[in-house]
């Protein structure tokens, strides 16, 4: 009799949780796909895009049925009221030139339901999709703005179109900088694990480098990148995207293969001391780390003798990145130059020395030709085993 009256209370006990997940199914909202949402007119009408820093815009959360949905968006602009047929994106991608674009995505993503559009990402899709030269842009120019949503499991909308009239300026466009990823780790640069946004060379983090002759793309800057250093096998290193931020890292899954973006990753170390190639494919998201077996040099100094200081091997001394191991990473930063010529040179003689003809970065041999330097304000990188170096222009 007890038997049965425990068998006919888990009965009970199952019928409720039936009827209580029951319960919630129907409570739970299902995803619906809306056709579009509301992007509110501007409260600024009449921008003088030089003198503006951002235009702020606030759209109406589309509607998924009550799903809380992470919702991304993006403004796109163009020229014409009602042409939104071929973006800038799309028009880059034929060689040819004959694709012609009439609208521009710009490129900040937003979050929320409100944000300040870049007047200068306006000015630069502006020239893009209107091809203007210099001394060809118009006093004013009315620009058409829609919002576009997208979140995961739902097509893409977009919201209705507002207009604003704009003073466009003349804009010299260029490619985007290469996406260049950051080492950080046990005996990285002079920090410990220190990866803050100012630590690049001078702290806990040490950059990769572009690869000669390779390609990256026109918009994003990416590609392939590479570093080449000597490294202990029982200390661990990963590499983060953005200095001062976790959250684009790479590092070793449960499985001994590299992962990105797994916050439980372990750190990379490697089987032996020695010295160790990374090639990062920011395109693809390939990341390979194999033994490097090339001739390499021990240096106590490395300077950037030039025009500008009448060849000079010791002077413009840069610095060294690593402390705790074998260095081979030197920087500068914040260096001015007019036009000129320098080459990198090794314990203050001409013995050692790299030198190329590309600018703003290359592969320097040994004896070659000077490095013809544009005028500006640059972060200089350099390293000495495969005579890489690159030219960071800053502000």
């Amino acid at each position: 009799m007890k038997k049965i009256f425990l068998s006919s209370l888990m009965l009970l006990s199952m019928a409720l949780v039936f009827t209580a997940c029951e319960d919630d199914r129907d409570s739970n909202p299902t995803l619906v796909q809306p056709t579009t949402f509301t992007l509110n007119n501007p409260v600024n009408t009449l921008v003088d895009l030089a003198e503006s820093v951002g235009i702020p815009f606030a759209w109406s959360q589309p509607d998924y049925g009550g799903w809380p949905a992470a919702v991304e968006y993006q403004l796109e602009v163009s020229p014409y009221s009602d042409r939104w047929s071929v973006s800038t994106d799309e028009a880059a991608l034929d060689e040819t030139g004959a694709t012609i674009a009439d609208y521009a995505i710009l490129p900040t993503v937003y979050g929320s339901c409100s944000g300040n559009m870049s007047a200068v990402e306006l000015a630069k899709a502006l020239i893009n999709i209107c091809h203007w030269g210099e001394g060809e842009v118009p006093e004013k120019q009315t620009v058409y703005v829609r919002c576009k949503a997208s979140t995961p499991g739902a097509e893409t909308i977009v919201s209705n179109v507002v207009s604003l009239e704009v003073n466009p300026y003349y804009i010299e466009l260029a490619d985007a900088p290469i996406e260049i990823w950051y080492l950080v780790g046990n005996e990285i640069g002079s920090a410990s694990w220190d990866n803050s946004a100012g630590g690049v060379a001078t702290g806990g983090l040490i950059p990769m480098y572009p690869i000669m002759g390779n390609e990256y793309d026109a918009r994003t800057g990416q590609g392939e990148i590479q570093y080449i250093g000597y490294f202990h096998a029982d200390q661990g290193f990963k590499l983060i995207k953005v200095p001062g931020s976790w959250d684009d890292q790479w590092g070793m899954g449960s499985d001994g293969a590299p992962v990105k973006n797994d916050g439980g990753s372990s750190d990379f170390k490697l089987e032996a001391d020695g010295y160790y190639r990374i090639t990062l494919n920011t395109a693809t998201d390939e990341l390979l780390i194999e033994p490097y077996d090339g001739a390499v040099g021990v240096y106590t100094m490395i300077a950037m003798p030039g025009a500008y200081q009448d060849w000079n091997t010791g002077e413009n001394v840069m610095n060294a990145m690593s402390t705790a191991v074998e260095n081979h990473d030197w920087y500068l930063m914040r260096v001015t130059y007019d036009d000129t010529e320098l080459k990198f040179a090794a314990d203050n003689a001409w013995d050692v020395n790299w030198g190329a003809t590309d600018f703003p970065y290359g592969v320097g041999t040994n004896g070659g030709p000077n490095i013809p330097v544009r005028a500006g304000t640059y972060n200089v990188f350099f390293n000495d085993i495969l005579g890489i170096y690159n030219f960071v222009a800053v502000e």
